[in-house]
């Protein structure tokens, strides 16, 4: 099993197609690692969620979309607090930019649980939920003690500037981070407001370092030394890019688990040929979402 830990909240995204920056705004279901979970379920993999969700109507939709996509939620707390909500603006090439509203929040509020049911293999972590107290810590906590059960963890950091009051302390944190991952994925963006360099946090933990980006595609470092493994994007019509990153983290743990790929020595021996078809599975899967208007991952039998 692949648990998913982070935040699940309610975008308000623009309805398309007027060009008022004062049209409607439609709620949808978001939150980066909510996406990875849901995408995982379209996928078939064996999945369940980590978090805590609001009582209130969105998340009792949040809760009852996860169940029918399939994936398990045994792990989601509840609570009384509001669902975090997110406001999207979309640019005209499809890019998505977010103001959040994070106070008091349910997901803010999130423990750790005791433990995880046997048999989980891989933990992914990302986004808000390790950018907002008293749940930052609790996320941060799950990563570092499942790492060191042996349990593979993928981290997305997925950032958001706008949540982050202390840039360089949260770059610090982030590379404390890096001895208990397997596999860092991030987009460029992401990697250039971290700073530091690729060849830098291989050598502090991860076995890949996966970076997407957008339309020119997906490239994989490794600590073997033996890449970089580079896939070109599919060309698609974008209608916007809400939740391809998401796609992305879903597609390459999904293509690792099927072949039995979940460990740090499982991703040492994957090969050039390998890694060309796990990042084009990827590079398919986030296609598809970028397609459809909001996070609308595929499901495994449109790839």
């Amino acid at each position: 099993m692949i648990v998913v830990a982070g935040e699940a909240l309610i975008d308000l995204v623009p309805q398309s197609g007027t060009g008022d920056p004062l049209a409607p705004l439609l709620p949808a279901r978001g939150g980066g690692p909510y996406n990875t979970a849901v995408a995982l379920g379209r996928l078939g993999a064996d999945v369940a969620f980590c978090s805590r969700v609001s009582t209130d109507a969105f998340g009792t939709a949040l809760v009852s979309h996860l169940e029918k996509e399939g994936v398990a939620v045994d792990l989601v707390q509840r609570g009384a607090e509001p669902t975090t909500l997110a406001v999207a603006s979309v640019a005209e090439g499809g890019s998505a930019t977010y103001t959040f509203y994070t106070e008091g929040s349910a997901d803010r509020l999130f423990t750790a649980p005791a433990q995880f049911p046997s048999g989980v293999r891989a933990l992914s972590v990302g986004t808000c939920s390790l950018v907002l107290e008293p749940g930052a810590s609790a996320y941060e906590h799950l990563m570092r003690r499942e790492s060191a059960r042996g349990v593979f963890v993928a981290l997305d950091p997925n950032i958001r500037a706008g949540l982050i009051p202390d840039a360089d302390a949260y770059r610090a944190r982030f590379e404390s981070w890096l001895p208990y991952v397997s596999l860092l994925k991030l987009s460029e963006e992401d990697a250039e407001w971290l700073g530091g360099g690729i060849e830098g946090w291989l050598a502090a933990g991860p076995s890949a370092v996966v970076v997407t980006r957008g339309g020119a595609g997906l490239t994989a470092f490794t600590a073997m030394g033996d890449g970089p493994h580079a896939v070109p994007g599919v060309d698609v019509e974008v209608v916007d890019t809400i939740g391809a990153g998401d796609t992305v983290n879903a597609a390459l743990l999904h293509a690792l688990d099927s072949r039995d790929r979940l460990s740090r020595d499982g991703l040492a021996g994957l090969g050039p040929a390998d890694w060309s078809d796990v990042l084009r599975f990827a590079a398919r899967a986030a296609a598809v979402t970028c397609s459809r208007a909001g996070a609308e991952p595929p499901y495994g039998v449109e790839l």
